[in-house]
This record gives structure tokens, C-alpha cells and sequence, in this order.
């Protein structure tokens, strides 16, 4: 066997036979001694007997998702409520916001294990070119917007970067290529999720090679569980920051911390909030934000019936309107208490077409349908177990410009006609004349950056000179 030792490969050996999975040692001996090493280091990494568990009760017999109990619409924080005392409220809450910025309370979380794979970009998603002038890749956008924000309210602001084994080393370099885009490096922390392994229908955990296991990560709630074994919610306690900002790396324009959102989460004594979108139709898919038995809880929009998808109010408005896009704020606390007796989120089966080799020949196979399960958990699984969660209502145009396509929804051309159209109503609300197009659309092109403005009213002391039809405008 090589360097790989005896007591390594009889450790793990015991391990995947107890568990019925003695066919991944299969091609050790066809391994070199440097292969043999990593790949048992990597099946002593795995939790077995959790894999085991889930074999059985996400595999083998999966629970088909129903719905019972009452279930009703979650409330939610409108963003721009008539009544007088909510306004108030939201004021209030943006100046909580601001104080705790300003006492270095917040932290940036971003969700950035994907590849730029179905964008046709060979590398992590958040290298990915993404506004529509400079071209800023995505990370650039979020270290300027957390760089003004610091500068504003003077505290620098810590950023946690949750990659995956694949994309981690890539990531780490293309930062360090960068000089970490003016932020200080001691305050960016870089750390991976977790894999699982995919497991056919039969319950056997697929080989994408010989030397490896079919591996993916753990799905977007793994991040609640990264942040606690990598150590970042030690590190966020011991800088005095009691509240994360989660968002996902697709999005150019997010706000990456929202003071008036998270003061809103803060003052109500919350443990995980949410931001939604009301939806733009039934069956938009985004997930549902409803409360079941008293308990919030998103549905996501497939498994969401009809006849409650398509129920109306009064106003015509959708009932259940409330769509999640995976913008959070959570105490720092919840986080511990997630992990501080075994991690509590349940896993998720997606059935996937997934590249294996044979398990008898080691030979690549053909995968023309979905031939295994992958384990994912989800983050918004997590609401149930709050004590408390509010839902704060976003406006589309102000920070939801998602890419995840070339073209189509939520795409490259979505998110950049979404940017220009976010600041050419920021800079009409100033003052500024923008050319239109007879559909109302504006007949340029407008880039913000963070360091010009963070908020509309940013821009009313700035000078801007007249835009022309056609024109490129970059302001910064």
C-alpha cells in the first residue's frame, strides 16, 4: 500500500464497512502511494454514520413533503409603510443600524462556494465580471461597498468568505492578486463548507473517479455549520460583533449590510430575519415565506399548492407574496447555539445526473438521466428555530440583480439593465436630467460606485454633468 499506512487503511476500512460501503476501498491497491494518501484522507473526513442515516431516511425512503397544520401568510415590515408610527419605526430602526456600525457590532457574510459554470467562467462565481461599465468582478463590488461603509461610519468592517474545497485556493489568490481591494486582510477571513458525497438510488456512495468520491457541497445551509467549525463565530466574538449580514455571491447590487434592516432585526430582540420580495407573479420561483402553526417557515415555490399560490386579497394583491432571495441577518448567538449540540438542520434530497465511474470496471460511465441523490441542506431551515425572526420588505430595482445566466432571467443582461435603472432613478430623484428611450427605459448607461454613493441621497451634494443619450457614465 505505499505510504498509505496499515492503520489508516484498517481504520477506515472498519468505518465504510460498517456502514455497507466497503466498495469505495475497491481500487486502493490500482492507487499511487501520493493518491492512496488523499483519497483516504478524504473518507476519514466524512461522517459515516450520519451518511448511513441518510442512506435510509433521505435515499432509500424519502418523507414526500406535505403540508399540515394551519398555514397562513408570514407578516412582514413594509419598506414604505403610510402610517406615520411605522415610518418612525423604520427610522428608528436605521439609526440602530448606523450605531452599530459605528461600535463595529456587524459582520459581512458571503456565501461563495459556486464555480462560474453556467456562465461559461472558468473560475469561482465571484471573480466573474459583473458591472456594467468597469466590469468590476463580483467580490470588487462587495469589498467597496463594505470599504465606504466602513469609511462612513468609521469602524472597518469584517468580511467572512465561505468557498468550497474546489473554489478555496483559486479564491485566496484571486484576492491576494487584487491586494484584497484596499481592505485590510487581517479583517477578510476565507474558509470552505463541507462535502457530501452523492449516493445512488441504491444507497451506494457514487466514485467520480477511482482516487475519489462523487463530492458536492453541503448545500447553502452548510454555512451555518462552516462558520462554526472554521472557527470564524469564535473570531467574530472575540472582535465584539453580535450580528451577521448572510448574502449570497451572485448579487452586484446588494447591500452586504443594510443598517436599516439589520437595526430592524436588532431592536426586535431577532435571531435570524429574513429580506423578501413581494412576488412579481404566483408561481415566481422564489421560496415562500409562511408561518405553519406558528411557525415561520419557507415553502418553496414548487411545493407550494395552487390553490394557495393563486389565492388574492381584497386588493388583488397575491396572499402569499412574501418570496424569499436569501438575505439574512442573524445573532451571532443563534449561530452557536445552531451547532452547540450537533448541527440541527435536516438534509434534502435533489435527484441529479451525476459523472461516476462503474463501480466493477473503475471506467467512466455515460450519465444521460438523474442516477443519484445529493444531500443539500437548506439555510432557511433554520427560521423554525428562532424564538424570533421578522421579514423586512426590498425593493427589486434597489438591490436585486442576480446573475446566473448569460441570458434570460436573472441574468447578465437582467442585472446590468437593473443597475442602470437603480441609478438613473437615483440620479433623477437628485436633480439629474437621464435620456430615456420611448419605453421609458434609459437611453444609457450608468455605474455607481460604492465610493460615490451608498444611498440616493447620496447623490443630491454631487455634481453630475449632463448625460446624453448613448452615454457610458461612470461616477466614483
Amino acid at each position: 500500500m505505499g505510504y498509505a499506512s496499515e492503520i489508516s487503511v484498517a481504520n477506515v476500512a472498519a468505518k465504510v464497512n460498517a456502514v455497507g460501503q466497503g466498495h469505495v476501498l475497491k481500487f486502493l491497491p490500482e492507487l499511487s502511494p501520493g493518491q492512496q494518501q488523499a483519497y483516504l484522507e478524504q473518507l476519514a473526513g466524512l461522517d459515516w454514520d450520519l451518511i448511513n442515516k441518510l442512506v435510509q431516511s433521505v435515499v432509500k425512503h424519502p418523507e414526500k413533503f406535505t403540508i399540515s397544520g394551519d398555514v397562513k401568510p408570514a407578516p412582514f415590515y413594509e419598506n414604505k409603510p403610510a402610517d406615520a408610527a411605522k415610518k418612525q419605526k423604520l427610522c428608528d430602526a436605521f439609526g440602530r443600524g448606523e450605531q452599530l456600525l459605528r461600535e463595529g457590532k456587524i459582520a459581512a457574510f458571503v456565501v461563495a462556494g459556486g464555480q462560474g459554470t453556467r456562465l461559461g467562467w472558468d473560475g469561482p462565481k465571484g471573480t466573474f465580471p459583473s458591472t456594467p461599465i468597469k466590469k468590476k468582478p463580483l467580490f470588487q463590488c462587495f469589498a467597496e461597498y463594505l470599504l465606504a461603509l466602513g469609511n462612513r461610519y468609521g469602524k472597518p468592517i469584517a468580511f467572512y468568505i465561505m468557498t468550497s474545497p474546489q473554489n478555496d485556493g483559486p479564491t485566496r489568490e484571486f484576492w491576494k492578486k487584487h491586494q484584497y481591494f484596499g481592505m485590510d486582510p487581517k479583517n477578510v477571513m476565507f474558509f470552505p463548507q463541507d462535502q457530501m458525497p452523492a449516493i445512488a438510488f441504491d444507497g451506494r456512495v457514487l466514485l467520480e473517479r477511482k482516487d475519489s468520491l462523487a463530492l458536492s457541497p453541503n448545500g447553502h445551509g452548510g454555512s451555518l455549520l462552516a462558520l462554526w467549525k472554521s472557527g470564524a463565530i469564535a473570531d467574530m466574538k472575540k472582535r465584539g460583533i453580535t450580528q451577521i449580514s448572510y448574502f449570497q455571491v451572485d448579487n452586484p447590487i446588494v447591500r452586504c449590510i443594510d443598517p436599516l434592516f439589520i437595526g430592524l432585526h436588532d431592536m426586535d430582540g431577532a435571531q435570524m430575519s429574513s429580506k423578501m420580495l413581494p412576488k412579481a407573479y404566483s408561481k415566481e420561483k422564489l421560496g415562500n415565506f409562511c408561518i405553519i402553526d406558528g411557525k415561520l417557515t419557507v415553502i418553496e415555490y414548487s411545493d407550494l399548492p395552487d390553490e394557495l399560490a393563486e389565492q388574492r386579497l381584497p386588493d388583488g394583491e397575491l396572499r402569499f407574496r412574501a418570496g424569499s432571495i436569501a438575505l439574512h441577518a442573524l445573532k451571532v448567538e443563534f449561530v452557536e447555539q445552531l451547532n452547540s449540540k450537533g448541527f440541527a438542520l435536516p438534509f434534502h434530497r435533489a435527484e441529479k445526473k451525476i459523472q461516476c465511474v462503474d463501480f466493477e470496471t473503475g471506467q467512466p460511465l455515460k450519465i444521460e438521466k438523474p442516477n443519484a441523490v445529493k444531500l443539500e441542506t437548506f439555510v432557511f431551515d433554520a427560521l423554525p428555530l428562532t424564538g424570533k425572526s421578522i421579514i423586512y420588505e426590498t425593493d427589486r430595482q434597489d438591490e436585486f440583480g442576480p446573475i446566473k445566466a448569460m441570458e434570460g432571467n436573472d441574468s447578465v443582461v437582467t442585472s446590468e439593465a437593473t443597475t442602470t435603472t437603480r441609478n438613473a432613478a437615483w440620479l433623477e430623484a437628485a436633480g439629474v436630467k437621464v435620456p430615456r428611450k420611448a419605453d421609458g427605459t434609459p437611453d444609457c448607461v450608468i455605474e455607481i460606485a460604492s465610493s460615490f454613493a451608498l444611498y440616493p441621497q447620496d447623490v443630491v451634494d454631487k455634481r453630475v454633468a449632463e448625460i446624453k443619450a448613448g452615454a457610458h457614465v461612470y461616477l466614483e
